[in-house]
């Protein structure tokens, strides 16, 4: 979600990074744009003589920046506009009646009642594509150029207190007005209607929670990584920096 403009805060961004803020709030942005931006900003530092360091992320998107995964088609224009209104229109359970007879294993996954993710797969569909693919799409390419790969072990307690300190500094620097002024027609973001809804340390305390299920999440996935090499990262952030270059200069 950091590459959406509009929410800093809440998303945690960095000015100083590529591919930050780059889309509007009201667009709905595919990974399929994303790789080709990012395979373009990567062989660009490349060609400088610089070294790229990719930080991620959604393990989709993170995968997409350092491979040639191949990803869902994309959509034609107006395809998702005349999805949306059958949906709307005729109602959830047809829609979702529908994708059961084009896409069943699609179907199966996705509830009648998520529009988004019915209007998604529909639209796969009508491109050639799935919602889910035969094959899991993680980490079944080669990366694309000689890559270290590195992931940070830190436990469990200190990174929920890392999240909760975190999610308390939002709050000071303006989380609240950031989502207001945002409006309705924004992605979902982690953490968004707690923000939108609650009191403040109602808020604060979901945020918490939720960060810590989808660190959990994006734990289990990044040690799956083939050939990610493992760092200690419950020191200071200098000599952890010094432990990375280690390893890529032994490789």
């Amino acid at each position: 979600m950091q590459v959406y403009r509009g929410l800093p805060i809440l998303t945690n961004q960095d000015a100083g990074a590529r591919l930050v803020g780059i889309w509007p709030l009201d667009r709905q942005g595919t990974v399929g744009e994303f790789q080709r931006l990012a395979h373009a900003a990567i062989d660009e530092i490349h060609a400088a003589g610089r070294t790229p360091v990719v930080v991620g992320g959604s393990g989709l998107w993170f995968q997409a920046a350092l491979t040639d995964v191949q990803l869902p088609p994309d959509v034609e224009p107006g395809v998702r506009a005349r999805w949306e209104r059958l949906y709307d229109r005729r109602g959830a359970a047809t829609a979702h009646g529908l994708l059961a007879r084009r896409d069943p294993r699609a179907a199966a996954r996705v509830h009648p009642n998520d529009r988004k993710r019915v209007v998604r797969a529909l639209e796969l569909w009508q491109a050639g594509g799935t919602l889910v693919p035969a094959e899991p799409r993680l980490w079944t390419a080669d990366l694309r150029l000689p890559t270290t790969l590195v992931g940070l072990e830190i436990a469990h307690d200190t990174l929920a207190a890392r999240i909760g300190n975190r999610a308390r500094a939002m709050f000071e620097r303006g989380v609240e007005e950031e989502v207001r002024a945002a409006g309705e027609v924004v992605p979902q973001v982690l953490g968004l209607d707690a923000v939108r809804s609650g009191t403040r340390e109602a808020a604060i305390a979901e945020l918490e929670r939720a960060t810590l299920r989808f660190a959990a999440y994006q734990r289990k996935w990044m040690r799956r990584i083939p050939g990610i090499v493992m760092i200690d990262a419950e020191r200071p952030a200098g000599e952890v920096a010094d432990a990375i270059l280690e390893v890529a200069r032994a490789r």
